[in-house]
């Protein structure tokens, strides 16, 4: 039984249905899914359950498949199916990373491209790379763990360790790019609030035949030194009417981790509005 006005009850009537629908198909809704799904219909948006999770993104794991929890996160994944040069932008949690490496491995499975190719500028957290012990393969490492924690959570990893052991899924720093031209390829630059005007520049530019890219990034989160210009920040503004280049915007309302993250990314937004405000 739902009681109350009659426009809310049919709306979760239908959100009920739907929940049921998407349940049927195979897939186990979570909490978090049912809280966006409730918000976004209390602040009137037309939004269907079913319609998000037939979305859904193949992958080779124990999952199945990964699917887009937002509006925005399917936005995402129609840009990145009809453009080959796709920029998510927005805060951490919010999926950019994880959507795009879901895509590139269908990518793969489905044979659209013959390798995956993930990239991180080493600038982090102010640190340098040459203070790190060990061979190159171990300094990157830290940098690159984000890439490989998503990576191993969607393919098996015996499977995914002998395709990097073949090298058709690569795993790099930004450097390594420089003067190669990667075709029939599906590359996501990750971190790309952090490459310089340069950097950016030369990674664009690698795009081969048949290639697709995702460039994500924070732009609230730049660890570059003091003077630098982020790469990602002028090439928003220098490809924003190329009609062939999409740039996605995500918001903390996007953000699917813990429910206090949401909270933890509003709090410092408020905080640094107040304190442009006050500079101002």
């Amino acid at each position: 039984m739902i009681q109350g006005e009659d426009g809310l009850a049919e709306k979760a009537g239908k959100l009920i249905q739907e929940i049921r629908e998407v349940n049927r198909n195979g897939y186990i809704l979570k909490p978090e899914d049912i809280s966006y799904a409730v918000k976004a219909l209390s602040e009137g948006k037309d939004i269907s359950v079913k319609g998000l999770f037939s979305g859904s993104i193949p992958v080779s794991s124990k999952k199945r498949f990964i699917i887009p929890k937002t509006e925005n996160q399917k936005h995402y994944i129609d840009a990145i199916n009809a453009y080959d040069i796709v920029f998510g932008i927005g805060p951490a949690g919010t999926g950019k990373t994880y959507l795009a490496m879901a895509m590139a491995i269908n990518s793969f499975l489905t044979k659209q491209v013959s390798r995956i190719v993930l990239v991180r500028p080493a600038v982090e957290a102010g640190e340098k790379l040459g203070f790190l012990p060990g061979d190159i393969a171990e300094k990157v490492s830290p940098y690159l763990r984000p890439l490989y924690d998503a990576l191993f959570d969607m393919m098996d990893v015996d499977k995914s360790s002998k395709l990097i052991e073949r090298g058709i899924i690569e795993i790099a720093p930004l450097a390594f790019m420089r003067g190669r031209t990667l075709n029939d390829s599906f590359i996501i630059l990750d971190e790309a609030q952090n490459t310089t005007s340069e950097q950016m520049k030369m990674y664009l530019t690698r795009l081969g035949f048949g290639s697709k890219t995702v460039i994500t990034g924070d732009i609230t989160q730049i660890d570059l030194p003091a003077g630098k210009t982020s790469g990602l920040v002028e090439a928003m503004r220098i490809l924003k009417d190329v009609e062939d280049i999409k740039i996605v915007y995500f918001s903390e309302r996007d953000v699917v981790r813990h429910r206090l993250v949401q909270e933890v990314v509003r709090a410092y937004e408020r905080y640094e509005k107040r304190d442009t405000e006050e500079r101002h």
